[in-house]
């Protein structure tokens, strides 16, 4: 088994009250969504025009893509919001065969928004349903069996559906092709994250210091989800040790505790650049050798470990694998 991560991207069971919490934190327009400039005005300009021109039909087809926490499914929630349509949630791995996506699409009404998280992971059977949905509005399913079988074709109201990935590479390239609007979103910067710390901190109740909220910023991996989290683990620890104001001192204590570093690696992080240089030193590294090494899934390591490693230059990709950077070093030897 791996080790277990202080900060985590992914998606886990929260308990009812995380869950009320988590909701809150999420902004629903564009003026209350802090960063992603460019991605907010190509969106607000597709809506503005899907609005003036008013002639039934709905928003073009958008696909989201970027590293986890990014904000891609508060995206999705913003733009269902300034369109003023429902807003319909799935994921791929949930829809497991056809007749569950005609079910979906069949109950969905005139301008709804069908967001698709993890929408890479579809089965190819529930992808060839989508196609003809999307591009014509129509649902093409197979009555009976045998020589009996017959094929229906049923109208579809003009939906919009937002589908959100972590890898676009492993989309089908019909499915890519059928979105109109396709974006990645990227890294936030440190002003960013700082906003969005201060909000969060507001919508808490919490008081927290302009330096608190700084090092909390260069700690969060640029990445609001983890922000968050940091900001509610931090408030916790505030509320134990100290009289619920988050300052300098209370931030940096309980970062040391989480085992937070400057860069904001946990222990994970640099436990497997730490396995890499003990086992190969120079040489790259395959991705299935480090799951070996760390206990962990190569998606894991591929879709939470890389991304933040390779944005600050601590990770090479190589043709024969990854390589642990002298820039990696050096910090790893201040850290120990």
């Amino acid at each position: 088994m791996g080790i277990e991560r202080v900060i985590d991207n992914t998606t886990h069971e929260e308990d009812a009250e995380e869950q009320v919490i988590e909701q809150s934190l999420r902004p629903t327009t564009f003026s209350e969504y802090i960063g992603q400039e460019r991605l907010k005005k190509n969106l607000k300009l597709a809506i503005d025009a899907v609005k003036k021109r008013d002639d039934g039909t709905a928003l073009d087809h958008v696909l989201l893509y970027g590293p986890p926490g990014l904000g891609k499914t508060t995206m999705a929630n913003v733009i269902a919001h300034e369109i003023g349509a429902n807003f319909r949630v799935t994921s791929g791995p949930a829809i497991e065969r056809a007749g569950d996506l005609a079910s979906i699409l069949t109950n969905l009404q005139e301008g709804d928004v069908l967001f698709i998280d993890e929408i890479h992971r579809l089965r190819r059977a529930v992808e060839e349903i989508l196609y003809s949905a999307m591009e014509d509005y129509k649902l093409d399913i197979v009555i009976g069996k045998g020589p009996a079988a017959r094929s229906v074709r049923l109208d579809l109201p003009h939906f919009t559906v937002i589908g959100a990935t972590t890898r676009t590479g492993s989309l089908a390239g019909p499915l890519r092709d059928r979105f109109g609007i396709t974006h990645r979103l990227e890294y936030y910067k440190v002003p960013e994250i700082e906003k969005i710390i201060e909000r969060t901190a507001k919508i808490l109740n919490t008081p927290i210091k302009p330096e608190a909220t700084s090092i909390l910023a260069t700690r969060s991996r640029l990445t609001p989800r983890i922000a968050n989290r940091l900001t509610k683990r931090v408030r916790d620890y505030a509320d134990v040790n100290g009289d619920g104001i988050i300052d300098e001192k209370i931030a940096k204590e309980a970062l040391e505790l989480m085992e937070i570093d400057s860069l904001g690696l946990d222990p994970a992080d640099r436990n497997m650049m730490n396995l890499m240089l003990e086992s190969y030193g120079n040489r790259p590294v395959g991705l299935t050798t480090i799951a070996a090494l760390t206990g962990d899934e190569v998606t894991t390591i591929e879709d939470y470990y890389e991304p933040f490693l390779i944005q600050l230059g601590f990770i090479e990709k190589t043709p024969r694998g990854r390589v642990v950077t002298e820039k990696a070093r050096r910090h790893l030897e201040k850290q120990s």
